[in-house]
């Protein structure tokens, strides 16, 4: 007979120890605590380093990295804004979290409010009225975005309320009343061309209206930006086109680009 090789018996795996199985639970929590930092660091840079926030901040912000540094999201600006323009951002904005920002089209900033409080209001100079700066209190910069749906672009009036009657936005008709904000939906407009944006401008020259043409019968007109545009959002609040024909450009987006 032939000799048949039986294969021979795997040994036993050999149990671990207690000490040992504890040891290789607390290195798997170890490693799993770190990916779950990392995932979470991520996620607090992702919205910055992606920029898929673009918030406008208020008067006298620093850049953007200074200001999430300096910023305690304290809410002081919110509490002392005239027209409660400033919001705190919600959690789907990073490490921005709690800091605060302006939705122009649902409330320009009161920019002709006395001493600009926010700023005044700020505990740790996030917002500053520093003079070593020359753009300390600039907010961004006005640009013409649909200038197919511009009013004025077309050489046509306006006649009504800017924003309808459940508009809740305020602003300063110093022609009114200097000291207080008014509804805009109190406020109707009867023009021969629209020149919202420039009317209700709280900085003189910032916008004005030039001819697109030489012809003196043509009334189209097409809003310019000057330089003195601080980005209070007024036009955009203002403009009866929706979404309006004029936005504002933060003072990021500059910053990004320069």
């Amino acid at each position: 007979m032939t000799d048949i090789d039986v294969p021979e018996a795997p040994e036993p795996k050999k149990r671990l120890s207690r000490r040992e199985l504890e040891r290789r639970r607390m290195m798997l929590r170890s490693v799993g605590a770190g990916v779950t930092l990392i995932a979470l660091s991520l996620l607090g840079y992702f919205p910055i380093l992606k920029k898929l926030f673009d918030r406008l901040r208020p008067p006298g912000a620093l850049l953007e990295r200074e200001f999430l540094a300096a910023c305690i999201k304290c809410g002081q600006c919110v509490q002392v804004c005239p027209v409660q323009a400033i919001k705190l951002a919600d959690g789907d904005e990073g490490f921005g979290l709690g800091t605060p920002f302006i939705d122009p089209r649902q409330q320009a900033c009161d920019f002709s409010c006395d001493a600009v409080q926010c700023v005044l209001a700020c505990p740790t100079g996030a917002l500053t009225h520093s003079i070593s700066r020359k753009e300390e209190v600039r907010m961004g910069t006005a640009r013409l975005a649909r200038p197919d749906a511009c009013l004025a672009m077309k050489g046509q009036g306006f006649k009504g309320l800017a924003r309808g009657d459940l508009f809740q936005g305020l602003h300063r008709y110093t022609e009114v009343d200097r000291w207080k904000p008014l509804r805009v939906a109190d406020h109707p407009y009867d023009l021969e061309v629209c020149d919202l944006c420039v009317r209700e401008c709280p900085i003189p020259g910032a916008i004005s209206l030039q001819p697109m043409s030489g012809d003196p019968a043509d009334r189209r007109r097409m809003p310019v930006v000057a330089s003195s545009c601080v980005g209070c959002g007024a036009c955009e609040m203002m403009c009866p086109a929706d979404p309006s024909a004029i936005v504002i450009d933060p003072k990021v987006l500059r910053e990004r680009v320069a």
